[in-house]
């Protein structure tokens, strides 16, 4: 039997149910889904909801200042890890207090805080400023958006000590935390879809990659089940990168194409490419993510299988796997053309977070072909790139996935709470501290997973000094992520009391597409359109000169 086609057409069928209903509504019952859905957010939670305020931009404000502060936790913890990996005894005085992880306990920890604590966060809350600000409303609730951050907080902070001890006087912590992160989902989407509800102009594509990036997640979930697909190993594999393509990459390709318009300048180069992004992370399967399904496996509570993929499920996962490479590229380049149009580079010190989802693009094409071989590898069962797994999944959390989302929450938040951050020099030295540490140090651990590889296929019955030099190296370079993150964090919740102020017309201003379009010479009506034209675009005819240009002054 075809796991994976029979579980990803009940996905497909399940978004496509899902767009139908966002578009049309229920019809008769329109008014009554919004009047319980709105009581839902707020009446139904009681006294609750008086302990937020709801400010407009409270809830995308204290969203990312969460995220802020998980990045900063999560890269504590890989480096802890990363450290563990050759020097398992550093830790050992913690003995004493009950406290004794070993280096997989502590990434896996990692992993937790900056998917779910870090992106997840900075994608949701830039999300709650990037929907209503394309939908031309308010958020539909900010009290509860706000409220729900603690909660989904709480839930990460669960996961972070399951990852340590699944199983705590009996509860199993991790179920626990993903009970909890479920109910602040389905809150955040409720919100959402009131929010698309009273929208008083069409939504630009960007605001469906996050929509579809939030429906995504509980959708992949219920489509594995219905298949029956979930007790198999195939299935598992599945869940946890049908996941990884909508929650994370729609969510990231949103919010970051939104922030790349908005903070360079400069209107978004292709609108098509932006519906081919949507349309391919939908129909694909991103072969970015580890080999090893134990978060997925260990969140939805199930037992362990291994990957015992048919001929049939081989093929037609590679092939989804592959197909990945098309929204990849789209995104990828439509996201650096746009950020190019106005040099809008690290240099830019009014966007400090234009540098951030610059590097994030240009990594993203070369880890998503390595995560490719490595994943059909492993769903041939192989296994024969399994050793650099783990790493190259570090590399695209640290590389690719915390950059994009941090670079578009530095746009966001100043104009979610209408204060800069507080330096922007300090927002460049994180930058690279950051980038360099993450990068060079992943870098220098994968060299070392593949030096253990060729021993281990030699056959060696002693291991290499190298690997150790190299993983040595290689935590202490990252140790520059810890800092970097350190300075992000601090700089940002420093600017949200003693940052400069944002005018309101730089907070309403929207660059999405041209307003004016110059025009040199005859263009047909497709060019001017390919060039992000709309209808309401003013052409502003441009005279030509044929006398000789002189030496320009400077």
């Amino acid at each position: 039997m075809n796991d994976i086609i029979s579980t990803m057409s009940i996905f497909w069928l399940l978004m496509v149910i899902s767009f139908i209903l966002i578009k049309r509504g229920l019809s008769i019952f329109n008014d009554v889904a919004k009047t319980m859905g709105m009581f839902m957010l707020e009446k139904a939670l009681g006294p609750a909801i008086d302990f937020v305020q709801g400010k407009p931009g409270s809830a995308s404000k204290t969203w990312i200042l969460h995220g802020m502060i998980w990045a900063m936790v999560a890269s504590i913890f890989t480096f802890e890890g990363l450290w563990l990996s050759h020097d398992p005894t550093a830790l050992h005085s913690l003995g004493s207090w009950g406290y004794s992880p070993d280096s997989q306990d502590l990434i896996y920890a990692g992993r937790f805080a900056a998917l779910f604590g870090a992106v997840g966060m900075m994608v949701i809350g830039a999300g709650l400023h990037v929907i209503p600000s394309l939908s031309g409303t308010k958020l539909a609730s900010e009290s509860n958006a706000t409220l729900v951050s603690l909660l989904w907080t709480f839930s990460v902070l669960i996961l972070v000590i399951g990852a340590h001890s699944k199983e705590i006087l009996g509860i199993n912590f991790i179920m626990l935390g993903t009970v909890l992160q479920t109910l602040a989902m389905m809150a955040i989407i409720l919100n959402q879809l009131l929010t698309i509800s009273n929208a008083t102009r069409p939504m630009a594509i960007p605001g469906w990659l996050i929509i579809f990036g939030l429906i995504g997640d509980p959708a992949a979930v219920l489509s594995v089940i219905l298949s029956g697909a979930y007790e198999t190993g195939v299935g598992q594999w599945l869940v946890y990168h049908m996941i990884g393509g909508t929650f994370f990459f729609c969510g990231v390709a949103g919010v970051s194409l939104y922030a790349s318009s908005m903070g360079s300048g400069n209107p978004l180069w292709s609108r098509t490419l932006v519906g081919v992004t949507l349309f391919g992370a939908i129909i694909a399967i991103n072969p970015m993510g580890e080999t090893d399904m134990s978060m997925a496996v260990d969140m939805l509570g199930l037992e362990a299988s291994e990957i015992a993929a048919s001929s049939q499920d081989h093929i037609s996962g590679s092939f989804l796997m592959a197909l990945a490479a098309i929204p990849i590229i789209a995104f990828s380049s439509n996201l650096l053309v746009t950020l190019r149009g106005n040099g809008a580079f690290v240099g830019n010190s009014d966007s400090p977070g234009i540098a951030e989802m610059n590097m994030g693009a240009w990594m993203l094409i070369p880890i998503a072909i390595g995560s490719l071989f490595v994943q059909t590898d492993a769903l041939g069962g192989a296994g024969e790139l399994s050793g650099i797994a783990q790493s190259l999944d570090l590399l695209a959390l640290w590389a690719v996935l915390i950059p994009l989302s941090l670079g578009a929450s530095l746009y966001v938040l100043p104009q979610a709470s209408g204060r800069k951050v507080m330096s922007s020099n300090r927002s460049r030295a994180a930058f690279w501290l950051m980038s360099g540490g993450a990068v060079a140090g992943l870098t220098f651990t994968i060299m070392a997973d593949l030096n253990d590889m060729a021993l281990a296929e030699a056959l060696a019955e002693n291991s290499s000094s190298i690997t150790d030099e190299l993983r040595t190296l290689g935590s202490v370079v990252f140790y520059g992520t810890v800092l970097g993150s350190i300075f992000h964090c601090t700089n940002v919740i420093s600017g949200q009391f003693r940052g400069e102020m944002i005018d309101d017309e730089m907070q309403s201003s929207t660059t999405l597409t041209p307003q004016t379009y110059e025009l040199a010479n005859s263009a047909t009506v497709r060019k001017i359109m390919a060039g992000g034209a709309t209808l309401d675009t003013e052409i502003v005819p441009v005279t030509q000169s044929e006398e000789a240009g002189s030496a320009t002054e400077l």
